[in-house]
């Protein structure tokens, strides 16, 4: 047979076909069969369609309801129409079928509610007996009402309740999740009431980084007096506190303790474990995520406000370690979704993975559950450079170009070439600051420096206090000695301030002990309740506004009783104007799988050349 394709002008395709072909049969649900086999970490499948003129494979089928193509070809002649029904359920599972090689199709517990909705419409499913248990548990599952635990020191909010009973449903069925709240909605909390519900079935690990492990020590005596919190890097023989857990325990542990002694943590079974700041295990090829992936646990609980900033390599990263099996394999999740999302923009695919993922990943912002937190104002503040600084700074851009230019002559490979590009906006990004960062002995003043002075001391005179973010500590350092010149009483916080201290600063400063705090962006985007400010200055833009984002809530959380207003003091005509530019389309990376909508491309090593390259 003679086939001719044509696209159409409204896009659409039409497909000829010779006189000889004909349409020989309808297949529907009847003529389905099923066969569920398990295998060591996951579930095949096989079938098809059999019908009086033949038959047409599992895997045929499913990409045809992929396609959303109501006919297959039998042979070189003749067609089978798939009935509106079987082409729903199709579609259904093959949003959770992978094929591995060899044309093998993979399934994982994702799948059992299409596999079930197959069965009771009139297929034939021939399961394995753990496949059926799965399914028992998804039924029993849907039918639980829970509450939270009457050992819960705290009042949930009605959000609160509704992401307890859900963690709970997907434990009881033995999936995993991902709970990825806004920042400051409670997410911890939330954890806690399910820790309290599963302390007898065994202990619970949870992660969490160095900065945040304190926390989780104080909330657990706080909200959960019948669970004993266990700090495993507080114990003097490790393997001895190992052996000891058992039910209603709770060991904390860092992710770098974790991956230092996966080896000993592998050998525990746990009955839960939560990864909090699960953002931590974004890149699937540390060892950090080698280890929590290699943990032992019966159900597995991601908390973070930012589960995806820049690729979808992260999310697949995420759920390999809270459901395995749920995204497939990396090169199958590369295949099906990120490519097609991120290189093509491709809507079908962004459709599928959101659908895929949904079930399992709950997100709230505050809009949504928590509309009597006050309003949050941002404001950009736009920097003039003076003459001197702006000669600087042309003159940096300018030798950066050149030098870019020459590596790209000399055939450099791309990943030389993406470092200098990274580092030659770092120099530029330090220069639009303040020129001593690009020069320590550089007498030329800095119109941002002066500007934020004028700033602070305008919120202290009404009353505010402020926190001050850089993602660069010898900024910091900079502005700490300018408002310590001025009067301005500060503290001072970065990743390299121990963990007690770090405690007694957010204690001092809650209490009311400055005016201002200076915090490295990175040591301040997690684990601090810091509400006794009201205003929040960024002092330069970072690439994706999701680790800005997490900074400011900080302040705007459950607990602050006063209008929060965020300032960005951004140098115009400098790279800091295009980085922010870029963050709209890392929000709609967000937005186009989490939520739904439109989806962003990852930044290519040109593209970067070209925030330099370009003049502002």
């Amino acid at each position: 047979m003679v086939a001719a394709v044509q696209t159409l002008p409204a896009g659409i395709v039409a497909e000829w076909v010779d006189a000889r072909a004909r349409i020989v049969a309808s297949a529907g649900l009847p003529q389905l069969r099923v066969a569920i086999e398990a295998k060591r970490d996951w579930f095949g499948m096989t079938g098809g369609v059999t019908i009086e003129a033949g038959r047409i494979e599992l895997a045929v089928l499913l990409d045809a309801a992929r396609r959303q193509q109501r006919f297959v070809r039998l042979d070189e002649h003749r067609w089978v129409e798939l009935a509106a029904a079987l082409r729903t359920r199709l579609g259904e599972l093959a949003d959770r079928t992978f094929e591995a090689t060899g044309g093998q199709l993979e399934i994982s517990v994702a799948a059992v509610p299409a596999v079930r909705a197959l069965a009771d419409e009139g297929a034939e499913v021939d399961s394995a007996a753990t496949w059926q248990q799965l399914a028992g548990k998804l039924a029993a599952a849907t039918k639980l009402r829970p509450r939270p635990p009457k050992t819960l020191n705290a009042t949930l909010r009605p959000y609160q309740i509704e992401g307890h009973a859900w963690l709970s449903r997907l434990a009881a069925w033995g999936a995993g999740a991902c709970l990825a709240d806004d920042m400051g909605l409670g997410k911890t909390v939330q954890a806690i009431a399910l820790l309290i519900d599963r302390a007898a079935d065994g202990p619970a690990l949870v992660l969490a980084p160095t900065s945040v492990s304190l926390n989780w020590l104080d909330e657990l005596r706080r909200f959960a007096p019948t669970l004993n919190p266990v700090v495993y890097g507080e114990a003097s023989d490790r393997l001895a506190t190992l052996a000891t857990l058992g039910k209603n325990d709770v060991l904390i542990a860092s992710y770098g303790l974790m991956t230092r002694d996966i080896e000993s943590l592998s050998r525990i079974k746990f009955a839960t474990l939560v990864a909090d700041e699960a953002q931590a295990l974004k890149n699937p090829r540390t060892e950090r995520a080698r280890a929590a992936r290699a943990i032992d646990a019966e159900f597995r609980v991601a908390l973070s406000g930012t589960p995806l900033e820049n690729h979808l390599g992260e999310l697949w990263s995420l759920f390999s370690i809270a459901f395995p099996g749920l995204l497939g394999s990396w090169e199958q999740f590369r295949s099906r979704f990120a490519v097609p999302i991120e290189r093509n923009n491709n809507a079908e695919a962004r459709a599928a993975l959101a659908h895929l993922i949904r079930p399992f990943l709950l997100r709230r912002t505050k809009a949504e559950v928590a509309p009597d937190l006050p309003p949050r104002t941002e404001i950009g503040v736009p920097i003039a450079l003076s003459s001197e600084e702006r000669e600087l700074y042309e003159d940096a851009r300018l030798a950066a170009v050149a030098h870019l230019d020459k590596l790209a002559k000399n055939g450099d490979r791309d990943e030389r070439r993406r470092f200098e590009v990274l580092a030659a906006l770092t120099r530029l990004r330090l220069l639009a600051s303040h020129p001593k960062l690009y020069d320590a002995t550089s007498a030329v003043s800095s119109s941002k420096m002066q500007r934020l002075l004028e700033l602070v001391e305008e919120l202290r005179s009404e009353g505010h206090r402020t926190l001050v973010f850089s993602q660069f500590t010898s900024h910091l350092a900079l502005v700490r000695e300018e408002l310590e010149r001025a009067g301005v009483s500060v503290l001072y916080l970065d990743g390299a301030t121990p963990a007690a201290t770090r405690r007694t600063l957010i204690e001092r400063f809650q209490a009311g002990d400055a005016t201002a705090f200076l915090i490295s962006l990175k040591a301040g985007g997690t684990g601090i309740n810091l509400t006794g400010a009201d205003n929040v200055i960024h002092l330069d833009p970072w690439w994706n506004p999701a680790v800005e984002d997490q900074a400011t809530d900080r302040a705007h959380r459950i607990g602050q009783d006063k209008p929060v207003t965020v300032y960005r003091l951004i140098a115009r005509g400098t790279v800091e104007e295009k980085i922010l530019a870029m963050h709209a389309t890392k929000r709609a990376l967000v937005a186009g799988v989490l939520e739904g909508t439109d989806a962003a491309a990852r930044l290519t090593t040109r593209d970067l050349v070209d925030l330099i390259a370009a003049q502002a």
